[in-house]
């Protein structure tokens, strides 16, 4: 197939028929691959669902990386991609491709004895301000991401020559972003190390689509840390409002949901991300996202069923405290019942006690009294030397004293036993 028929064939395929579409791009990718011909064609948008120049490249470069995955092909990709692609849309297929091509070759990392002798290729070859250079890094690192191989990542952005050729580059976001990923997984930097990384690509005004992803992987792959799941929820949910039909954003958005215990918003926001998923393209990419997407959607299950479970066992716990010390502040309202009817009780018998000796003394002074009023007034009665004038009036004298001192006694008795105010002692019942 020569290169005009393959233009005009991309050319005439409807957009709308997605089928046709997917079907027509991938002959085409496959013929020109065959007969070693790069796509002879220009990419002017970043459209990956309905442009039909730019899926054919991405076909075509597809099965390149596919049938050799080294840095000498992202070489020839980057030098085809920088003469053929719009520069106004250079940024968003470079970043898409680099990364996108590492994933699916992931199992080819190249050892740093071949890294080193492609490297040396690359940064020979022609090309402004290290392109070439910078998209061989991303497909390289990228692989490192893939795997998780945090501490080959820091080493390889950090002292690699095919890193340090990529020159102004090194300072884009999403380099800065692939820093921030090694941080965090690799463990032997601090989480503000990580965090100041993150935040420097999470805030600059060249962010991408792709370097949210790597951030928001990077706080989902790192060491647990407190407030791990909070800062990647809170960065998710920042993610899906700039990205709303992301699926990729939504399920990270889950995670830090079910990290922090929203086990409800987590289901719901997972739903969501599956629903979203597109059944285009790769199939093994849909049906890999697709699983890792129902697995987390069983985890958010089996937390929830646990929370809801533990949450019922607590109000239990609560419902049976709450009825112990019911039963406890009843036992002791009852104990303080029964004391305060003994005390009174214990008072009422002393003061009946005390009652009762008084009445006792009164009884013995007045008796007393009466025997002394007798015996005195028989004796003056039987004198006979005195006349009844003078009789009368020693028994009147007899009768006063005596009274007299049944008045005393029964006073001074009332004095000594009468009840006295005491601070720590209960008044008995009536008194003031």
């Amino acid at each position: 197939m020569d290169s005009a028929s393959v233009t005009a064939r991309l050319g005439a395929v409807p957009a709308s028929d997605s089928r046709e579409l997917d079907r027509v791009c991938e002959e085409a990718a496959a013929a020109l691959l065959r007969d070693g011909v790069e796509p002879p064609f220009d990419v002017r948008s970043a459209d990956f669902a309905a442009d039909p120049y730019l899926i054919c490249a991405d076909r075509y470069w597809r099965l390149r990386f596919l049938a050799l995955p080294s840095i000498r092909t992202a070489a020839d990709c980057a030098a085809w991609l920088g003469a053929h692609v719009a520069a106004a849309h250079r940024t968003e297929v470079r970043e898409k491709w680099s990364l996108g091509y590492a994933f699916i070759t992931k199992d080819t990392v190249e050892s740093p004895r071949e890294l080193a002798e492609a490297a040396e290729g690359v940064v020979g070859r022609d090309a402004p301000a290290g392109d070439i250079a910078y998209f061989a890094t991303l497909y390289h690192a990228g692989k490192l991401r893939s795997n998780f191989a945090a501490e080959e990542l820091h080493q390889f952005l950090d002292s690699s020559l095919l890193a340090l050729a990529a020159g102004p580059h090194r300072r884009d976001p999403l380099f800065t972003a692939l820093r921030s990923f090694a941080a965090f997984a690799h463990g032997a930097f601090t989480t503000e190390h990580a965090t100041a990384l993150l935040d420097e690509a999470w805030n600059s005004p060249r962010r991408t689509r792709h370097v949210i992803d790597i951030c928001l992987n990077g706080i989902q792959m790192a060491a647990p840390f407190d407030g791990q799941g909070a800062l990647l929820r809170d960065r998710a949910a920042e993610a899906v409002r700039a990205h709303p039909h992301d699926h990729m954003f939504r399920f990270r958005l889950a995670c830090g949901q079910h990290e922090t215990g929203d086990h409800d918003a987590a289901l719901s926001t997972v739903d969501r991300a599956l629903r979203l998923l597109p059944a285009i393209g790769s199939r093994g990419s849909h049906e890999l996202l697709q699983g890792q997407y129902l697995r987390r959607r069983d985890d958010i299950l089996a937390a929830r069923a646990r929370a809801r479970l533990d949450a019922e066992h607590t109000r239990r716990l609560a419902e049976r405290e709450a009825e112990h010390q019911r039963r406890w502040d009843l036992l002791e309202a009852d104990l303080r019942a029964r004391e305060e009817r003994q005390s009174q009780a214990h008072r009422a018998l002393q003061e009946t006690a005390r009652a009762n000796a008084v009445r006792a003394v009164e009884l013995v002074a007045v008796f007393t009294a009466a025997i002394a009023f007798a015996v005195g007034s028989l004796q003056i009665t039987l004198n006979g030397a005195l006349s009844l004038h003078d009789r009368l009036w020693l028994i009147a004298e007899l009768c006063a004293g005596l009274a007299l001192f049944a008045l005393l006694v029964v006073g001074g008795t009332w004095l000594i036993t009468r009840p006295r105010d005491r601070p720590d002692l209960p008044r008995p019942p009536g008194t003031r």
